[in-house]
């Protein structure tokens, strides 16, 4: 076929667009944590349709409600169910109890709700009533049940635990289990997971030790927002996000003992809207850059530094504010939405709602914060530094392409991106490619720096973003 001569215009004129078009990458999966220690909540069917209109595909519960499980019935949304602490000891003593709970709580609602996991207590070693000893009974008790009825392949067992089971989180590369709990707990949890095929369930909160420490904790890198990053010293990786950095720390444990092909979901991870005075970093606009960014974090790809190829299914805590928990104010105020079903903040769950999230640092008022929609507000893109000299900037170009996962196709020799045919050029594109395929996160326009971030469109067409 004939290209016409206006034909042949437009084409030449939609090159350079095509040279980069911006497009998100296949990345993790985010849930919430559905919380009901409150007197003011919606009904579960109302909960459920809420969830739904959201694009919320996860949920994690407390406990085995047959109304909540009946209500997400049919909604395809994947369920995380729970096992109480105050049932371990049952569940680890007496499998029929076990074979018992399974029936009642899993069997009869599966597959119609699409029961995924089951969280065996939560949070054990720091549980008061000393549920420990019962954890690994249990937890292969409830396994052989699933076995029993056919849905050990399907349904998962593991059991969350905080970021207190470590001896040392920092800095990561010295990440370490509590000696304590080393043999009667994590070497069998861990091989129990390995054997099948489950993740470790672990609790995160960048919150807490930003609170703790905000004299030495940067802001801006307890909320995933741009900064120089901190290195690592053990293991000379540069973190750019407390998050990941608390991770690492749980990575390199389970590595110190021979576990590293165990995978990790994130269970519970947030930050409150509000708290008492002496809370620092608790507030409407640090929640919501929190939990904005970190959704967009997990959508778009990549693991973490030490893991930079796994991604993470994250939960974020929690859907509602639950004005009947205990202690300081932000217990009660996590909530992504307030119990009337009105969002406390704007924040996407989605890939699609991404496209148009912004990380504002004023929220509006109403208790909600504006995300611009505007096609160039808030846009960046990823350049080289001619500075750099060309033997730095060449080793960051064959990582780009190679490891790093950039899209490095168009800027080959006969391709439509290959002019202008320079080193810089094609560090440029290769940089950008791979600092849009990731969200824009922070710390994805590095490359050993030999890029930096510019907020206005370079004049060069190759690095143009739809």
């Amino acid at each position: 076929m004939q290209i016409q001569g206006m034909e042949l215009l437009k084409i030449s004129l939609l090159l350079p667009i095509l040279c980069y078009i911006f497009s998100f990458a296949d990345g993790g999966s985010i849930g919430v944590n559905y919380g009901r220690i409150a007197n003011n909540l919606p009904s579960a069917v109302k909960v459920v349709e809420l969830m739904k209109s959201q694009g919320i595909e996860r949920v994690k519960v407390y406990d085995t409600d047959p109304a909540v499980l009946k209500a997400l019935s049919g909604s395809a949304i994947k369920v995380v169910v729970n096992l109480p602490n105050e049932q371990l000891s049952n569940a680890a003593k007496r499998p029929s109890f076990a074979n018992a709970w399974v029936l009642r709580n899993v069997v009869s609602h599966y597959p119609s709700t699409a029961i995924e996991a089951i969280a065996i207590g939560n949070e054990v070693f720091v549980d008061t009533h000393n549920t420990t000893r019962f954890l690994i009974s249990a937890m292969k008790n409830i396994h052989q049940a699933l076995v029993k009825y056919k849905l050990d392949d399907t349904i998962k067992v593991s059991s969350p635990v905080a970021l207190s089971a470590l001896q040392n989180s920092y800095p990561s590369s010295a990440g370490s289990f509590r000696p304590d709990l080393i043999e009667p707990v994590f070497k069998p949890m861990l091989e129990f997971l390995r054997q099948t095929d489950s993740s470790l369930m672990v609790n995160i909160y960048p919150f807490f030790a930003y609170e703790s420490n905000a004299n030495v904790i940067s802001l801006d890198y307890a909320l995933f927002r741009e900064n120089p990053g901190v290195v690592d010293a053990g293991n000379g990786l540069r973190y750019f996000s407390l998050f990941d950095a608390q991770i690492d720390a749980v990575f390199a444990a389970m590595s110190a003992l021979k576990y590293d092909d165990v995978k990790i979901t994130v269970t519970e991870t947030g930050w409150p809207s509000k708290g008492d005075s002496n809370e620092v970093g608790a507030s409407i606009e640090n929640a919501a850059a929190y939990n904005g960014n970190l959704v967009r974090r997990v959508l778009t790809g990549g693991g973490t530094p030490l893991r930079p190829h796994e991604d993470i299914t994250v939960y974020l805590f929690a859907l509602f504010n639950e004005n009947k928990k205990f202690g300081p104010t932000s217990e009660r105020n996590f909530g992504l939405f307030y119990p009337n079903e009105k969002k406390v903040y704007n924040i996407p769950f989605t890939v699609e709602g991404l496209k148009s999230y912004r990380d504002h640092r004023s929220p509006a008022t109403g208790g909600e914060q504006r995300v611009s929609r505007g096609p160039s507000n808030g846009q960046t893109w990823c350049v080289a530094s001619a500075q750099v000299g060309k033997d730095k900037l060449q080793a960051a170009l064959d990582y780009a392409c190679g490891e790093g996962g950039a899209d490095c196709h168009p800027i080959q020799p006969g391709s439509t991106c290959f002019d202008p045919n320079t080193l810089e050029s094609h560090a440029s594109f290769a940089f950008n490619s791979y600092y849009q395929k990731k969200g824009r996160g922070i710390g994805t326009c590095y490359f050993g720096g030999t890029a930096y971030v510019v907020s206005q469109q370079p004049s060069k067409s190759y690095l143009f973003v739809q």
